[in-house]
């Protein structure tokens, strides 16, 4: 379907996508976009779930060495 038409007929085209139909859209002939239905929401994330799995370095905060800071500055 191109963007012409996709914009003409976007309530229709999610209708479609609703009842489980995938729909390319794309823009002279090349295909650019893919209308897809959500599926299911992911459950909400609860913080705290990974505690005791992570750690951080002392040193973390720690400068750079000079190697390293050139190699970001070219």
């Amino acid at each position: 379907m191109n963007v012409h038409e996709a914009k003409t007929h976007l309530s229709r085209l999610l209708a479609r996508v609703e009842g489980g139909e995938e729909v390319v859209i794309a823009k002279a002939g090349r295909p650019v976009a893919r209308l897809v239905p959500m599926g299911e929401r992911p459950s909400r994330r609860v913080p705290g779930t990974a505690q005791g799995r992570v750690t951080i370095a002392p040193d973390f905060e720690a400068p750079l060495p000079e190697s390293v800071l050139r190699e970001f500055e070219g």
